[in-house]
């Protein structure tokens, strides 16, 4: 006959458990509850419960928030690609570096980049080892997540000055 139920089993950590699971739901569903009152309003939450506009919680690329913040980059000029006029009588254009807009277009950019990026990293031929092939593998996508980050902020493709001008609805 089994004597003692299920903390004789779980060494007592059963009440334990059930109360932490208790208190996480209880603070969830307070957040839920929070985020649906305040729909529409200024919602107050706290940073530990969202990340930056736009990121995920665990995202640790360095991202293009505060990238461009000088005078000059609310009028650049268009760079790479974007910057072939091929038609002399139509005015150059300018881009306003510091928007929101050219922050997703940038991103869009670094996700153009990362997927060549990735394409070109499956033709490169690996010694097979199993150790820890899951880890390695988690560590390379983030350091290549950060290499096309780089490069989109630093090789001037203008991939994300042609979608900046083909989106901006300004002048």
């Amino acid at each position: 006959m089994i004597t003692g139920g299920i903390s004789a089993i779980t060494n007592g950590n059963a009440a334990l458990n059930s109360a932490k699971l208790k208190s996480e739901r209880s603070d969830f569903d307070k957040l839920v509850n929070d985020i649906k009152n305040s729909a529409g309003e200024g919602m107050n939450l706290a940073g530990s419960q969202v990340s930056r506009d736009g990121r995920l919680n665990g995202d640790y690329t360095s991202g293009f928030a505060g990238t461009f913040t000088s005078k000059q980059d609310k009028t650049a000029r268009p760079r790479g690609a974007a910057a072939n006029q091929s038609n002399p009588n139509v005015k150059p254009k300018t881009i306003d570096r510091t928007s929101k807009l050219y922050e997703k277009s940038l991103e869009m950019e670094s996700y153009v980049v990362k997927m060549m990026i990735s394409q070109m990293r499956k033709t490169v031929m690996k010694a097979d080892s199993t150790d820890n092939k899951y880890a390695r593998q988690v560590y390379e996508d983030m350091l290549y997540d950060e290499y096309a980050t780089m490069m989109t902020k630093n090789a001037g493709f203008g991939l994300a000055d042609q979608m900046y001008l083909q989106l901006y609805q300004g002048e």
